[in-house]
Parts: C-alpha cells; sequence; structure tokens
C-alpha cells in the first residue's frame, strides 16, 4: 500500500508543464540532456518529477551559466536550468502565476499573460506626447542582486502552499555552474533563463516599485516590463524629485540604480523647444526621440516618437550574418525564404509597429545579402555582378512579391539597390 504523498500535486498538472516548456523549447542545462534526449524516457522522466515534488524530495541541480554580449562591451549572465528543472518550475509558476496576476498592476507588461512589450511601447509613445519629461530607469544587476528574504515576504502574500514556498526557497539558492565546472553558491538573485525567475522578479518589483508608485505618486504613470522602467512627468523638477525618491524606495528594497544609464529626458517636438542635453532614450528595442511624421492627411509634424533602436538593428544584421546566405547554394530561393521567413514576419510585426521605414536599410542589406547568394547560386553570374543579381531579384520579387515577407517593405523599383 502507497503511502499518501505529503503534497498534493496533480500527474496532470507536470503533463502540462511539460507541454509549456517544450513549446518554449531551449537549451539543455548542467546535465546536457535536451529535450528530445528527455523525452526518450519521457513517461519515467515526468513520473520522477512528479514522486519527488509530491514527496518533498525535489531538489533542482545547478543552474548553467552562459554569457552573452552586451552592447557596451561586457557581458549578461544567462542561467540555463535543466529540462526537468523547468518543468518543475512551470509547475510551480501554472499555481502560483492566477494568485498574483489580479493583483499586478495595468502597467506592467512584461512576461504577463495577455500583455506584451509592443503594448508597453505604444503606451509610453501616447504618455510622452501628453507628458515633457522622461525618467528612464535602470536598475543594477536587477536580477543578480535581488534579496531572497524580501522576495519570500512578497510570494508569502499570495500563496500559503508549503510546497510552492519550498521549492521557489530551493530554486533560489541552487549554485550556478560556470563553463569550466566550477560552482557557485548564491545568497542573492534569481538567475535570468529560469521559467520562474520572470514571475518572482514582477512579484518583487510590484511591491517595490509598482505598488509603492500607486500608493505615493498615484498621479504619475509608467511603463514597467520587468526591470526595464519608463516614468512620465509634467516638469523638470518633478522628474528630479521623483528620480530621488525612486533611488531612496529601492536602496531600501536593497536595489540600487545605475547612475550611468538612469537620465532624465526631454520629450521635444515642434510645441516644446527648450534645450536640453538629453531628448531621446530607449525603450524595448525603440529609440525615442524627435522625428518627422506624417499624419494620415499627408501633413508632416514633428514628434517625439519611437522607431527600430540601433541597437535592435545591429541585432538583426548579426543575425542576417549568422545565416550565412551565401553559402546555402544546395537550397533553392524559396527554401531559403521558408526557413527566414518565420523571423522576418517577427522583426516586421514588431520593430515595423511605428515608424517602419527605418526598418528599410537593414532588409536592402538583406537583399545585398540574397544577391551574393544568387551569384554563387547561378553560373551565369561572376563575382562582380552584384548589380546584375540585384537586378534578377528584383524581377523575381514582381513577379512573387510575398516570397520573402520583407518585400513588401521595399518599393518593388528599389528591390534590392
Amino acid at each position: 500500500m502507497n503511502q499518501a504523498k505529503p503534497y498534493s500535486i496533480s500527474k496532470h498538472a507536470v503533463w502540462e508543464a511539460y507541454k509549456r516548456v517544450k513549446s518554449n523549447q531551449g537549451a539543455a542545462g548542467v546535465d546536457g540532456v535536451s529535450i528530445q534526449e528527455f523525452e526518450k524516457r519521457l513517461k519515467d522522466n515526468l513520473y520522477k518529477i512528479w514522486n519527488r515534488m509530491s514527496s518533498g524530495s525535489y531538489f533542482s541541480p545547478a543552474v548553467r551559466r552562459v554569457e552573452i554580449p552586451k552592447k557596451n562591451g561586457g557581458k549578461r549572465p544567462l542561467g540555463i536550468p535543466t529540462v526537468a528543472d523547468r518543468i518543475a518550475q512551470m509547475v510551480v509558476k501554472m499555481n502560483l502565476e492566477p494568485k498574483v496576476e489580479p493583483y499586478f498592476h495595468p502597467d506592467s507588461y512584461g512576461y504577463r499573460p495577455k500583455k506584451s512589450a509592443i503594448e508597453a511601447v505604444g503606451q509610453a509613445r501616447k504618455r510622452c506626447w501628453r507628458n515633457d519629461w522622461v525618467v528612464d530607469i535602470d536598475i543594477k544587476g536587477f536580477f543578480d542582486n535581488l534579496d531572497h528574504e524580501l522576495l519570500m515576504r512578497a510570494v508569502r502574500k499570495h500563496t500559503d502552499e508549503k510546497w510552492v514556498l519550498l521549492y521557489i526557497e530551493r530554486w533560489l539558492v541552487a549554485p550556478i555552474e560556470l563553463e569550466d565546472g566550477t560552482q557557485i553558491s548564491r545568497q542573492k538573485g534569481t538567475p535570468q533563463g529560469g521559467v520562474i525567475s520572470p514571475l518572482l522578479s514582477n512579484i518583487f518589483l510590484h511591491y517595490a516599485f509598482d505598488n509603492w508608485m500607486r500608493k505615493n505618486h498615484p498621479g504619475i504613470v509608467f511603463e514597467r516590463y520587468a526591470d526595464d522602467i519608463v516614468v512620465h512627468t509634467k516638469t523638470e523638477e518633478e522628474a528630479e524629485k521623483l528620480k530621488g525618491a525612486i533611488e531612496e524606495r529601492l536602496r531600501a528594497c536593497k536595489l540600487e540604480l545605475n547612475s550611468e544609464k538612469t537620465k532624465i529626458v526631454y520629450c521635444q517636438d515642434q510645441d516644446r523647444r527648450r534645450e536640453y542635453p538629453r531628448k531621446k532614450f530607449d525603450f524595448l528595442g525603440y529609440t525615442f526621440c524627435t522625428r518627422e511624421t506624417r499624419d494620415r492627411n499627408g501633413k508632416y509634424w514633428i514628434r517625439f516618437t519611437p522607431a527600430v533602436s540601433n541597437e535592435a538593428t545591429k541585432k538583426m544584421r548579426d543575425q542576417m550574418r549568422k545565416w550565412r546566405l551565401h553559402l546555402r547554394v544546395g537550397e533553392s530561393l524559396e527554401e531559403v525564404a521558408r526557413k527566414i521567413n518565420p523571423v522576418l514576419r517577427g522583426w516586421i510585426n514588431y520593430y515595423g509597429k511605428y515608424h517602419k521605414k527605418r526598418l528599410r536599410p537593414t532588409f536592402v542589406c538583406l537583399n545585398l545579402r540574397l544577391a551574393r547568394w544568387v551569384i554563387r547560386k547561378y553560373k551565369q553570374f561572376n563575382s562582380d555582378q552584384i548589380g546584375r543579381a540585384t537586378h534578377w531579384l528584383g524581377r523575381v520579387a514582381k513577379q512573387n512579391p510575398d516570397l520573402f515577407a520583407h518585400w513588401s517593405m521595399i518599393v518593388k523599383p528599389a528591390v534590392g539597390r
């Protein structure tokens, strides 16, 4: 006769968690087991997770750390849990998220159901028109410095499920494993890349920032996407005072503002012409600054509005280089299009939402890469005949303008120039 498990966790919850983790894909953790490897013994592996979580004997393995380049030349640490651990974290997330979600602030957009980054960008755009000043907030090493005691105090406001609290505490102190196999213990922070980390960060900042703003500065609006925060004020004096108050509040929550990146910005347009040293800021892949725009009636206006940032453009071009299109001569043009179109559509849907024409130089660059593919693919083109190859691509674009997702954004006669 089986002894009753101390924690009531359904097998269905583990199965549902597995399906969500699979849909997100992701790399292998410290055990080197990919999702495909995990699925070779799927039933046994899922049973182990359920059995250990239900009995209270589940412990998180170390989190594999990889480092990704940052625009300032540094590196951002990313933590990759094992597939099994991502499933276990998803079980907890599925239990906790519905309990905390109704309490979250409407202007918290990051990693929330029915919320999106582009929605946050759109709201910031409208509010920059209505308010003259922005406080662009940057928290120094937020995910690495998040205080465990304060976080658990916040989590306990929303659940008394012992197993949820137990496993969150274990995940918070799970060691980090570096590339050389060295393991580092943790007393603070939650690794970026974990399934549960975005929810925990939202819970922490709900109390550290969102709820504090609602109580202490109810007339001031903001947008927050995880730890990216933009606050709007009517006057420079108000912005200065608020910046100091936010710095003090975060310090009380054992966090620190990045003094170099946190700045006050003036939203200059044709009606707001004051001189100020900082008149632009970046938010979620968009640069907000003064631009000439045209309305539906064809009239031109000078507005403070977003467009794809230089950093986002660089990332797109870096991705294009990684495709190494000029070496894929064994594929047809249709096969190349089929493979890269999902990424192109994602870029267009996100970065093309505002000031779409700023994407055009990047996509002209892509056409030049396709022209080099044409030269290598077809022997009638010499290596120095880039003009002929782009002209050939232009004819293909006229005949089949939907072949590549980005062709719809380039004026047909100008394809490939």
